[in-house]
């Protein structure tokens, strides 16, 4: 994905109604989400995907000007592994960017699509708590814990 690339969707937090809020899942023993809980959320994610973009966008620009800067010639070993090095970190950087920001657009095109809030293991309701807290959350706590100890 290069910068031409970068995923973006929008959700405008005043077109969601109380039909959006009663649609989405909810774990047993939750409350139907409210209009104003999942605005909340969606301003929140709204914030997220801009923040990431800008990050992206300046993190891929950081690594391809270590890629083109210099061809390695005269530098010593210690040189050129520092510069191998400083590389490596800015590819984890853009790509751990990258994926914080696919995983926020997958988060509003759930809320668009009425599927925001339920697990995509087991279907059922993630909690309204764990998505305030993490709106990226796309596993209920059980299943996440499965798939964390694979």
């Amino acid at each position: 994905m290069t910068s031409t690339e970068v995923p973006t969707v929008k959700v405008d937090p005043a077109d969601l109604k109380a039909a959006d809020a009663k649609a989405l899942a909810v774990r047993e023993g939750d409350e139907p989400w409210t209009v104003a809980e999942l605005r909340s959320v969606v301003t929140t994610l709204n914030e997220d995907v801009e923040r990431l973009v800008e990050e992206f966008r300046a993190n891929e620009t950081e690594l391809d000007d270590l890629l083109h800067t210099t061809d390695g010639s005269g530098d010593d070993q210690a040189d050129a592994g520092a510069s191998a090095l400083e590389r490596e970190q800015e590819m984890s950087i853009v790509n751990n960017t990258r994926e914080m920001l696919l995983e926020s657009v997958d988060a509003l095109r759930r809320v668009q699509n009425h599927t925001f809030g339920t697990c995509i293991s087991c279907g059922n309701g993630i909690g309204k708590a764990r998505l305030q807290a993490f709106p990226r959350a796309t596993y209920c706590v059980t299943c996440k814990q499965r798939e964390e100890r694979r």
